[in-house]
Order: C-alpha cells, then structure tokens, then sequence
C-alpha cells in the first residue's frame, strides 16, 4: 500500500516536474469594471466617442485600466502572467506595483482572498503571481494596473491544467456600483491594485465596481456624467470635491447630478466632502481651500434637500481616514492604510442603501 501511494507521489511530481506553463489571452475571460464597452481598445475606461470631446489630460487617465479586472476559473498549480503597459509611467510616491503591476485574489468560502501581485519590471512583463499549489479548481479575480494602461494580458497556467471561465457569478455584476472622483479614488498611492478603496469595497460587498476616478482631472465634466448615467447602477458614489474648484462646482455640480438623475430617479447619490488631509494641521493655505470647498459642497447638498431631491446622501470626512496622520504617502494621497480606513467608512453607507 505505502509503496503504492509512492509511485502516485512520484507521478504527481514527475507530471508537475514536466508541465510548462501555456498562456491564453486574458480577452477570452469577462472584464470587470468598464462603464462602456465602446472603448477604442479593451483596456480602457472612457468610450471613444469622446476622444476629441474630453480635455486631454482626461481622455488621456481614461487609457489607465484602474479599477479593471479579468475573471477566471483553474485548476493549476501555478499561475502567471505576460502584460504589456502602455505608458510605463513612474512617479517617485507609488510603488511600481500599484502604477502598473498586477493584484491577484481567490475566492474562498465566498470571500475574496488576496494570492500575490504581479511586479512589473518594465513596459513589457512577466511574472509567477503564484507556484507549487494543489492542483484543485479556484475561482480567481486579476486586478489590472491603477496607473497606466495595458496593451496586453495573456495568463499563464500549467499545460497540464485548464483556465475556464468563471464557475461563480461572484462578484455580482448587476447593478454595479459606479464611483467618480480624483487621483485617491484612481488609487493614488496603493501599493498594488486591489488595495484601492474601490477595489476593496467590491470584495467586500461582491458586487462588481467601476471606477471613473480621473487623477487631477475629477473636475465634473459634463460628459463624464453621460457615461455614468450610461450604467444602471446600484449607488452612484461622487467623490470629486478634491478637484473641483470652489467656481466648478457652483458652475456645474448642479447640471452634473440632473444628467444622472434625470435617468434614474430611484437610485441612491453618495456625496463625499474633501478630506481633511493630514497636512492641513500644518499648511494654512490648504486648510482654508479644504473648509471652502467642504463648505460648498454642503450648501450644495443642502439646496438639493430643499428642493425635496431623494435618495441623496452625503458623507462627512469626519475621521475618513483617522486622527494619527498616518494614512497618506504625501499629506494627500493615500497609502494601504488610508484606503482601508476610507474603505471601513464607505461599507456600511454603501451597504445598507445600495439597490
């Protein structure tokens, strides 16, 4: 018997020893995360139509596959990836993981559990995410880079397993939740993709999210609000206050909010003030622009109120991500542990009035 089960071990390894890895190109598996399916390439987030519309700086963040991620099912024991980034960016306060790498989760006991990432070393990567598992089938979910494009994405598994599609219809699809914002909701700065806050809140809540978070450039667009109302969504989450002048938002948050309103009527407006960063303890400058624009921002939801909208609600950045000033890389965006924080404070708002 002992030597029985021997010669199986043996033959296990002897097949996991032999096996290569093959890889199938990711466009065979759904995306997550895309407002549109009209984009010039699969990667992208803004619909093409608006190439010669959109500011420049905008279309251009729209190439950023942020909040994108590749659903999959396999049973190998190692998976891998080859992607190509389109602009191979770099900035000297996030890691090269969160600009351009890869974020891989396995869903367990229907709950999504962080694998590895894919650390990027160039324009043109490869990366083992993760080896020398049991050969049993898991469900998995890829989140693409948060701060530059890809090209390409092929997934890399043993020759001796097979990469099927989803088994699970997790995370929901249906009525996704659409976020709008600034360079923090992209995910400046996490140290890979799926600790954005974004990203967070749709494992949490297994429930697919877009994210239309625009660094710099969160600035309300009028034609960002048509893509938005585009998506039947369950909650529409606006977190733009950090961009957003003072003059922008009295000019345009107004006609912003009745584009999506006028095409859904029922569903829940999340307003989010600017946050309190850490730095303005210090800088006076930045402190009075944050009270200015908070104070909008209020008097703004409030005339909404009055004139008896519904289904709005409004977030204060009260202790959004704590009172230690430990959360942000550079006083204004955040590390992994202001996006937890902001992620702690979002889930039960979301939570109990999504649809």
């Amino acid at each position: 018997m002992k030597k029985h089960i021997t010669l199986i071990a043996l033959l296990f390894l002897s097949l996991v020893v032999n096996s290569q890895i093959v890889y199938h190109d990711a466009s065979a598996f759904p995306l997550l995360g895309k407002a549109t399916q009209n984009t010039a390439t699969r990667y992208e987030r803004l619909p093409d139509s608006l190439k010669n519309i959109s500011r420049k700086p905008l279309w251009d963040l729209g190439k950023n596959s942020a909040g994108l991620a590749v659903r999959f099912s396999s049973n190998s024991t190692t998976i891998a990836a080859k992607w190509e980034v389109l602009f191979n960016s770099e900035m000297n306060h996030m890691t090269p993981t969160g600009i351009k790498g890869l974020d891989l989760y396995c869903l367990q006991d229907g709950k999504w559990v962080f694998v590895n990432s894919g650390r990027p070393s160039g324009k043109v990567n490869t990366a083992t995410i993760i080896s020398n598992m049991e050969p049993q089938e898991r469900e998995y979910l890829l989140y693409l880079p948060l701060y530059d494009g890809v090209t390409s994405l092929a997934i890399g598994v043993d020759s001796l397993s097979e990469i099927s599609q989803p088994k699970v219809d997790l995370p929901v699809r249906k009525k996704p939740l659409v976020f709008y914002g600034t360079s923090i909701l992209q995910g400046g700065c996490a140290s890979r993709p799926g600790m954005a806050h974004t990203n967070i809140l749709s494992r949490w809540l297994n429930r697919e999210a877009i994210n239309l978070g625009f660094s710099g450039n969160g600035q309300l667009d009028l034609e960002i609000a048509k893509v938005i109302a585009a998506v039947d969504a369950s909650m529409y989450i606006l977190d733009f206050v950090p961009n957003a002048t003072v003059a922008q938002m009295k000019e345009r948050a107004d006609q912003f909010y009745t584009i999506i309103r006028s095409r859904h009527p029922e569903t829940p407006i999340l307003f989010i003030e600017d946050p309190i960063f850490t730095h303005t303890r210090f800088n006076k400058v930045i402190a009075k622009e944050v009270k200015e624009k908070n104070e909008t921002i209020n008097a703004f939801f409030l005339s909404l109120k009055n004139r008896g909208e519904k289904n709005i609600y409004f977030l204060s950045s009260k202790n959004m991500i704590g009172s230690d000033g430990e959360a942000t890389v550079d006083g204004i965006h955040f590390t992994d542990l202001g996006f937890m924080r902001y992620a702690e404070l979002l889930y039960p708002v979301i939570r109990k009035r999504m649809k």
